[in-house]
């Protein structure tokens, strides 16, 4: 079924002495998307939020589901891929906490083009359009803000064709771990050797083979199961540019 969740209370506070309220005014601030809202506009979202907590592994939704939500990461962090016909999975995008899935959403009839599924357990908000498009009625800086949310998102969509455009593959290796790394949530980049390999365009084996030679260069370090951490930013920039 398209954009099922577990409901839940919306409240979820981290585990401090903070109150649900302190602690849901604080993430929403944290959200690109909602930042310059006032204070009553972002307790009106979450007041109509729907709180969900999907467990790892599991499809939030599939292509070709309507699109009528926006969906908010909380905590944890989701892919966004397709599937060939072969069954073959290319990763488009990961998302961490306080980040969104938004687009299309405020067009009629639109569907994904893409599914999304939880490489963690996750903690979502999920915010129905018709909630969201009363905000924006009355919050014309809204508006403003999703504009300039798009033309940002549309320059980062141009720098991934552009890195996916690079032949050589430690060149566009380099380039997305850079890319990635600026992205992550913490000093280290968590994802599954199989899910670099579907977002770069690469066969794993390939991707294995270039991070050992990252690794002996020095420029990385693996630090358990689908963990990165980089050690040399400018060498692997140097990679990146061919400059190496």
């Amino acid at each position: 079924m398209a954009e099922s969740y577990h409901e839940s209370t919306h409240s979820n506070p981290k585990e401090n002495n903070a109150s649900p309220k302190d602690a849901n005014h604080t993430f929403m601030s944290s959200i690109h998307l909602f930042a310059g809202l006032p204070d009553d506009a972002k307790e009106d979202l979450i007041s109509g939020a729907i709180h969900a907590l999907r467990p790892k592994g599991s499809i939030l939704v599939h292509e070709g589901d309507p699109i009528n939500s926006i969906i908010i990461v909380r905590s944890g962090r989701i892919k966004t891929f397709r599937t060939d016909s072969d069954g073959q999975e290319y990763v488009l995008d990961v998302l961490h906490d306080g980040q969104a899935i938004w687009h299309g959403v405020f067009m009629e009839e639109q569907t994904y083009h893409y599914s999304v599924g939880c490489l963690t357990d996750v903690d979502l908000y999920v915010i129905r359009r018709p909630h969201f498009e009363a905000l924006i009625k009355n919050n014309p800086r809204v508006a403003i803000g999703l504009v300039h949310m798009l033309g940002a998102e549309l320059f980062e969509a141009e720098e991934k064709i552009m890195m996916l455009g690079i032949r050589d593959p430690q060149r566009r290796l380099a380039e997305y771990l850079l890319y990635r790394d600026e992205r992550c949530v913490g000093p280290e980049i968590r994802l599954k050797l199989q899910d670099i390999a579907g977002s770069v365009g690469l066969r794993p084996e390939t991707v294995s083979r270039t991070l050992s030679t990252f690794e002996r260069k020095g420029m990385l370090r693996r630090v358990g199961q689908g963990r990165l951490l980089l050690l040399d930013r400018s060498a692997l920039h140097d990679v990146a540019v061919g400059s190496n």
